[in-house]
């Protein structure tokens, strides 16, 4: 945490804590990793390394595969079991590209690549506000540990992936890796994306505040008038986030980041968010103004088209249009399946219940040069 912040506006990614400005791409990965502890410290709570052991069990019977994941730290040892489900044929020479998906996820999967049910809510739990160190990651690490029910599920994806890496009878090619989720699972999406850097492509659907949206930008829409989701609220909710972000959320300007920053921990690698301005609860124009933060870091990067945000309605709340599949399709072909296609997806349908982005009124900062 940073002592005595205090901004309206959303902070400057391009700025260390100390004040010195980013000025190269390996800059910028150290940036990356000082916005990772910022997040892990106000909102997130601790996220722990690589545990002593890690093993897996894997069979395979037709089209449905099943992964069982050990993990072993401290004379504690839990067991998760995940389906996988396979496309027909066979394997690519370096084994199926992998969907990730929380809870199976809510998005078509385009031939040629398999997705693998992520039972998050095992690893930690989300009922409600008494979930709080429930699930599988507190049988290990105890159930006061400060991390969130997000940050105990990025810990799940990375034991996943840890697991495939070395079970080579899942023929899966962990370099081609995408993580997806929808509404509270798609929070957890982003979160993964974010802090697990052996995801290819993010996939955030409908993942509203405490997601792609801006904890600034939802409360101020909600101070226009807008029934949104806010920091205050959420944390009456669930336990998406540690019990130490209730000391921020009637002081947002104390938060010396904002998710704007959690998105651009992605780049240099690709992500593409989906929102729904139908339902105003999820922080439409925070959603926007979110992303329109978050997008200087992919063009300081020269990778502008790495990041795709697509904002339309007209459809229920974790319903897919078929209107944004060639949209998704695009991000799975570049960053999935290898193909040199158009990714320059990045628009809103400006619908905000009325009220008006300004951009100038967000963010004060410029982009600089990095690539």
């Amino acid at each position: 945490t940073i002592s005595g912040y205090n901004n309206a506006k959303l902070p400057n990614p391009f700025l260390f804590n100390d004040g010195t400005p980013v000025q190269s791409a390996a800059d910028w990965e150290c940036r990356r990793k000082q916005i990772s502890a910022l997040i892990q410290g106000y909102e997130a709570g601790t996220l722990p390394p690589k545990p002593s052991s890690v093993t897996a069990t894997f069979s395979k019977s037709g089209t449905t595969g099943t992964l069982t994941v050990t993990v072993n730290n401290g004379g504690s040892s839990v067991s998760w079991t995940n389906s996988i489900t396979y496309p027909s044929g066979n394997a690519p020479a370096g084994g199926w590209p992998l969907l990730i998906a929380y809870e199976g996820g809510s998005i078509p999967v385009p031939s040629g690549i398999a997705k693998l049910n992520y039972p998050c809510s095992t690893i930690a739990q989300q009922t409600n506000t008494g979930s709080r160190g429930k699930g599988l990651f507190y049988n290990i690490y105890g159930s006061n540990h400060s991390a969130s029910a997000m940050t105990a599920w990025v810990w799940g994806v990375s034991r996943v992936i840890d697991a495939l890496e070395t079970t080579s009878a899942a023929q899966i090619n962990t370099s081609k890796l995408a993580v997806t989720g929808c509404s509270r699972n798609g929070k957890g999406a982003l979160m993964a994306g974010a802090f697990e850097t052996r995801i290819a492509l993010t996939i955030p659907q409908e993942s509203g505040s405490g997601g792609d949206a801006c904890w600034r930008l939802s409360k101020y829409e909600e101070s226009q008038g807008s029934q949104v989701q806010t920091a205050t609220q959420i944390i009456t909710e669930n336990v998406w986030f540690s019990s130490n972000f209730g000391n921020y959320v009637n002081n947002l300007n104390q938060l010396p980041y904002d998710h704007h920053l959690l998105i651009a921990m992605v780049a240099p690698r690709g992500i593409i968010a989906y929102e729904n301005t139908d339902y105003v609860w999820l922080s439409p124009l925070s959603n926007w103004g979110c992303a329109s933060g978050a997008r200087p870091v992919f063009q300081a990067l020269g990778i502008q088209n790495n990041f795709g945000f697509q904002q339309v309605g007209g459809h229920g709340h974790c319903s897919w249009p078929s209107s944004l599949t060639p949209t998704l399709d695009a991000f799975f072909n570049k960053f999935l399946l290898g193909q040199n296609v158009n990714t320059a997806y990045f628009s809103t349908n400006n619908q905000f219940n009325g009220r008006t982005w300004t951009a100038a009124n967000w963010i004060d900062y410029t982009t600089p040069n990095l690539s």
